[in-house]
């Protein structure tokens, strides 16, 4: 039962960020960035939503 837990919970946490690093970078055309800007705001994104929910989790344990 944990282990399904902790793969259900990296799953969705996968999947929020790759929502979120999608919404940044179809924010970051729309104000008029070049792809590779675009790319690089969702990256950081992604990366800043990774770091974020490890922080949270080992504030937790």
């Amino acid at each position: 039962m944990t282990a399904a837990l902790a793969l259900l919970t990296t799953a969705l946490t996968i999947v929020i960020a790759l929502l979120a690093a999608a919404a940044a970078g179809k924010l970051a055309r729309l104000d008029g960035a070049t792809y590779p800007t675009a790319l690089t705001r969702a990256a950081i994104t992604f990366a800043a939503v990774l770091t974020l929910t490890a922080t949270i989790a080992a504030l937790f344990t």
